[in-house]
C-alpha cells in the first residue's frame, strides 16, 4: 500500500469514528423548543451575531423581534436592510449610548417604555425569535428588574428561541441559559486608533 493509500486509509478511518459520533450525538438530542442564548465577554460581534441569526430565522419566514436597549440611534446595516421585511419588528430605546446621555432619569423611564415592547414580543407566539440586544447594561445599571426579565423570559411561548447580547451578562440570566458563548478580544482596532468602519463595525 503506498503512502498516499495508507494517508486515505487513516483518514476514512477517523472520519468514520467521527461521524459515529456525531450521529450518536444527534440522536440522543430528542428534546424540541425554544432556548436562550447569551452572547456575552468582551469581544466584538455579540449584537453582530444576534442579527445573523435574525436573518436566518427570517429567511425561513419566522416572525423575529429585534429590542435595541442602547445602539438604536447608530446607524445600523443590518436594521437598515431588514426593517422592511414584514416579519420583522424592531424596537429601540432611542437615547443612544448611556455615556453620551448622562441622564440616568431619562434612561430609566426610556429603557422601561422599551421593556413594554419586549414584554410584548416575549409574550407573542408569533414572535419565533426574540433578541433583546445590550439588555445587560439595562440590568447592570439597574434600569430593569432582574426578576422582572426573568419571569418574561421562563413564561415565553415554548416554541420561542431568545437571544441576550451585552457583556457582564447578569449570572441568574446565564444560570438559565441553554447555550452561553463569550466572545474574547484578544485584539481590537479601535484599542489601536482605528475608528469604527461603517458596514462593517456597523
Amino acid at each position: 500500500m503506498s503512502n498516499d493509500e495508507q494517508r486515505q486509509a487513516r483518514h476514512q478511518r477517523a472520519m468514520e469514528k467521527l461521524k459515529s459520533h456525531v450521529d450518536e450525538r444527534v440522536a440522543s438530542a430528542s428534546e424540541e423548543r425554544g432556548q436562550l442564548l447569551i452572547l456575552t465577554g468582551n469581544g466584538k460581534g455579540k449584537t453582530t451575531s444576534a442579527w445573523g441569526t435574525v436573518t436566518r430565522a427570517l429567511g425561513y419566514g419566522y416572525g423575529v423581534g429585534v429590542i435595541q436597549f442602547i445602539k438604536g440611534e447608530w446607524e445600523c446595516g443590518e436594521r437598515a436592510r431588514l426593517q422592511e421585511d414584514p416579519n420583522l419588528q424592531i424596537a429601540t430605546m432611542g437615547t443612544g449610548f448611556t455615556w453620551e446621555t448622562q441622564n440616568r432619569e431619562t434612561d430609566r423611564k426610556a429603557c422601561e417604555a422599551v421593556w413594554q415592547d419586549a414584554a410584548r414580543m416575549l409574550s407573542d407566539p408569533s414572535r419565533y425569535l426574540v433578541v433583546l440586544d445590550e439588555i445587560t447594561y439595562m440590568l447592570k445599571f439597574g434600569y430593569l428588574d432582574i426578576e422582572t426579565v426573568k419571569q418574561a423570559i421562563s413564561h415565553r411561548p415554548v416554541e420561542q428561541t431568545v437571544i441576550v447580547t451585552g457583556r457582564n451578562a447578569h449570572r441568574e440570566l446565564m444560570a438559565m441559559a441553554d447555550t452561553i458563548t463569550e466572545m474574547q478580544e484578544t485584539r481590537h482596532a479601535f484599542n489601536n486608533g482605528l475608528k469604527a468602519r461603517r458596514g462593517i463595525d456597523y
